[in-house]
């Protein structure tokens, strides 16, 4: 399976990534706060990749760090339409989101619906080397 950036040509013609598209024609929203010591200390500069896999592709929509705040707002990601009964479960489209700094590895599953801005919060563990 190879990486695939959202805006490669490849995809144009992607019979899996078309068939994705048609499925996902809505957006929904995700922010990121990563922070330290119970959400004290916010931590800049996390390498962010947010991708999912479609077809023999993984297709990456998103790739960023962190600001000095701890936060990345407003990554745009294709979502089911909006379902307006209320009786219903909404539709999902789940991502996988990579959060990595020096040793630190994390891996989250995220759901995203259309219209609705999702939060996920990263916190990081300092290590001994980290504290002066």
């Amino acid at each position: 399976m190879k990486d695939v950036y959202i805006d490669d040509e490849v995809l144009k013609n992607d019979s899996s990534y078309l068939e994705f598209i048609n499925n996902n024609p809505g957006f929904g929203y995700l922010k990121i706060r990563a922070s330290s010591i119970n959400e004290a200390i916010p931590v800049s500069d996390i390498n962010i990749r947010v991708s999912k896999v479609i077809g023999n592709n993984n297709v990456i929509f998103y790739e960023g760090k962190t600001d000095n705040s701890g936060m990345i707002n407003d990554i745009v990601l294709p979502a089911p339409r909006a379902i307006s009964n209320d009786e219903e479960v909404p539709k999902f489209t789940e991502y996988k989101l990579e959060a990595i700094k020096g040793n630190m590895r994390q891996e989250y599953t995220i759901s995203i619906c259309c219209s609705i801005t999702i939060i996920q919060y990263i916190n990081v563990i300092p290590s001994i080397g980290d504290v002066s």
